[in-house]
């Protein structure tokens, strides 16, 4: 009985301890199989590490240290109101593909801030169609000379006149159009040493492809029928237009994504958007257009042309605008433009606010620009579309914006803070009672000087002239422009990943028909 007892303790014991040697050993073998992938892994990574980091550790250090000197350099004021945006990266890769250095870096920022440099190193390449005149100055009532094949004008002696009032205001194809003439002149005979751009006369060295049609000046001039035509020839031009460009092979090429079409009137080119949407088109707002057909990541938001002529020599200050809020111009509107008219009997009696009906009709713009040139702010409300022509106005006058428009989207914002020149107020608060009146005079001298001397050192970017000069609209848009080109180049290679297998060696480009869900 004993014997047998010890004989089943001794086989307990040996049990236990060959459990416990089998588990040691699985241990071991575990961790050991653990290191040899980790450290397999980590050979695997180790080449190509910097691809985990966008930053070297002096370019780490050298951010920090230009975070630091712009937070000093930014005065407090209530809301977020920082001088430059931080798009330094995205607004470089615009331009180059090699890593970021600290000059690229500060031409960014003199960029985005007041001072510009004289000539940037990245120039913009554009490759213009030589549409017929009747496409953009012979909208203008100008004529190629006799026997003289040339679709464009002698811009060396006199660039053709465009018609004032409310037409400039969606100029901007016309200027567009004379820099981009200009920029094949020799430097010696150039009107201007602003190169923002270049025309290139074969279309594989370009960047975008321009579609050079007065479409704005088309809708103003031509969208009436007359009283034996059945379509207006402004819909006959858009037409002839869609027909040309998507016949092109650099339309083929890129399916579209490279054009740049102009269409800042919200009215203009209705019918051909419908066909061109793949490019990316130079606006006002998205007021009229759905997602799927004009979006901010696409497309180009440019400023109106101001019709107030530009305060020059303001010696102007806080006590000697005597009107704390100022907006003349249409109160009734359709659309989102309600808020006027409720803003209208909100402030109406308020005995220095300025609130009535205008136009550009018997000196109405002779008396918006003495109202604005005379007042602290400047309401901008939205009207039938978000945007509208006052906002620059009252940039050109000097006269702080409150901007109450929800959808409103500003040119160049990628780059440019308007908050530090604007104030923005959400169209319900704005409809409570005393709640905008009380808002605007809490707002005191210290702050609003700020803010005015602010919009004289950023109205240059909201002028639009000929010749063209270094920081004006003209510059700006075609730097715009140039920050979607990547975006373009993208949209273009993805679009052809599936041509091979789905059309073999013949990979033609296929037509872009209108999106399935643009209703």
């Amino acid at each position: 009985m004993v014997e047998r007892t010890v004989s089943g303790s001794a086989i307990k014991v040996v049990s236990k301890k060959s459990l416990c040697g089998f588990f040691t050993m699985t241990t071991l073998l575990f961790m050991l199989s653990w290191l040899f992938v980790l450290r397999s892994t980590r050979s695997e990574a180790s080449p190509n590490s910097n691809l985990f980091s966008s930053y070297s550790n002096s370019d780490f250090d050298h951010s920090v240290q230009q975070q630091k000197n712009v937070e000093e350099e930014v005065e407090p004021s209530f809301g977020n109101r920082a001088i430059l945006v931080d798009n330094i990266e995205a607004a470089a890769a615009a331009t180059t593909t090699t890593t970021t250095t600290h000059d690229d870096k500060q031409q960014v920022l003199e960029e985005q801030g007041v001072k510009c440099k004289a000539h940037d190193k990245a120039v913009l390449r554009v490759f213009m169609y030589d549409l017929p005149p009747e496409f953009h100055f012979g909208l203008l009532d100008w004529k190629p000379e006799e026997n003289v094949n040339n679709v464009w004008p002698d811009i060396k002696t006199k660039a053709p006149h465009y018609p004032g009032g409310l037409n400039l205001q969606h100029s901007i194809e016309y200027w567009l159009t004379l820099d981009l003439l200009a920029s094949e002149l020799p430097e010696s005979e150039a009107p201007s040493n602003a190169r923002s751009v270049i025309r290139v006369r074969n279309s594989s060295e370009a960047d975008v492809i321009f579609v050079p049609f007065f479409s704005s000046l088309c809708y103003n001039r031509l969208s009436k029928t007359g009283p034996h035509e059945k379509r207006s020839r402004n819909k006959l031009l858009q037409e002839k237009l869609v027909k040309y460009v998507t016949a092109q092979e650099e339309w083929k090429r890129s399916g579209g994504k490279d054009h740049v079409i102009l269409a800042h009137h919200p009215n203009s080119m209705l019918d051909a958007r419908m066909k061109l949407w793949p490019g990316t088109f130079i606006l006002s707002d998205f007021g009229r257009y759905p997602t799927n057909i004009a979006n901010v990541e696409k497309d180009v938001i440019a400023p109106y042309k101001h019709v107030v002529g530009s305060y020059d020599n303001d010696q102007s200050s806080f006590d000697s605008r005597t009107t704390l809020l100022y907006f003349q111009g249409a109160i009734y509107r359709k659309d989102g433009g309600h808020v006027r008219h409720e803003l209208y009997y909100l402030l109406k009696n308020e005995k220095d606010v300025h609130f009535s009906f205008g136009s550009v009709q018997k000196g109405g713009v002779r008396k918006a620009t003495e109202g604005m040139r005379s007042s602290k702010f400047c309401l901008n409300i939205a009207g039938d579309t978000p945007s509208s022509n006052r906002l620059f106005d009252a940039i050109a006058s000097h006269c702080v914006p409150v901007i109450i428009s929800d959808d409103i989207e500003l040119p160049y914002e990628d780059v440019l803070d308007y908050s530090q020149f604007c104030i923005f107020v959400r169209t319900r608060d704005a409809l409570k009672k005393r709640y905008l009146i009380n808002f605007i005079r809490s707002i005191g001298k210290e702050e609003w000087t700020r803010m005015w001397n602010r919009l004289k050192e950023v109205e240059s970017f909201f002028e639009f002239q000929f010749p063209s000069k270094e920081g004006d609209a003209v510059q700006m848009i075609w730097k715009a422009i140039a920050r979607k080109v990547p975006f373009m180049k993208l949209k273009t290679n993805r679009s052809r990943r599936f041509l091979r297998s789905l059309y073999g060696n013949d990979m033609g480009n296929k037509s872009i028909t209108t999106p399935a869900n643009f209703w």
